[in-house]
């Protein structure tokens, strides 16, 4: 009898735990999001995979400002790294939208509003069409 209650008593814990990973894990992508330049981010490695030169160029920030930001991002699931040659580029995790469905409704849909998006949006265009590389932005950059 004592077994069985033992049982009981650790499969409630276990879902005490899990309940708990469960919501620091939302804490942790919260948190993650209540940082301008982190929305900013998001807004543009959503319409195109970039690396932490072209997001400081874009988004004129320093290099240890974006890979801060950067970081935070990825600490919290919400993008993940590529390595090509020497650079990294960034990418959404698709998993976690799926996860949290209301992660992709705001980087869809609502960072696009937001005016500093708005004109981070035009200075990525603007560098689309330039057609500079990560190495050119690093001669300008460096």
């Amino acid at each position: 009898m004592e077994n069985k209650h033992s049982y009981n008593m650790i499969k409630t814990e276990y879902k005490n735990i899990r309940g708990d990973k469960c919501i620091m894990k939302l804490l942790n992508i919260l948190k993650s999001l209540s940082h301008e330049n982190r929305l900013r981010i998001l807004n543009l490695i959503n319409q195109q995979n970039l690396c932490v030169c072209e997001i400081e160029y874009i988004m004129q920030i320093s290099q240890s400002n974006a890979s801060r930001h950067l970081n935070k991002l990825k600490q919290a699931g919400i993008i993940y790294g590529e390595h090509h040659a020497q650079w990294v580029y960034y990418n959404i995790n698709d998993k976690i939208l799926n996860e949290y469905p209301f992660l992709q409704m705001l980087i869809e849909k609502e960072l696009d509003k937001i005016e500093i998006c708005i004109e981070d949006n035009k200075r990525l265009k603007e560098y689309q069409e330039s057609e500079l590389s990560c190495k050119d932005l690093s001669d300008i950059i460096y």
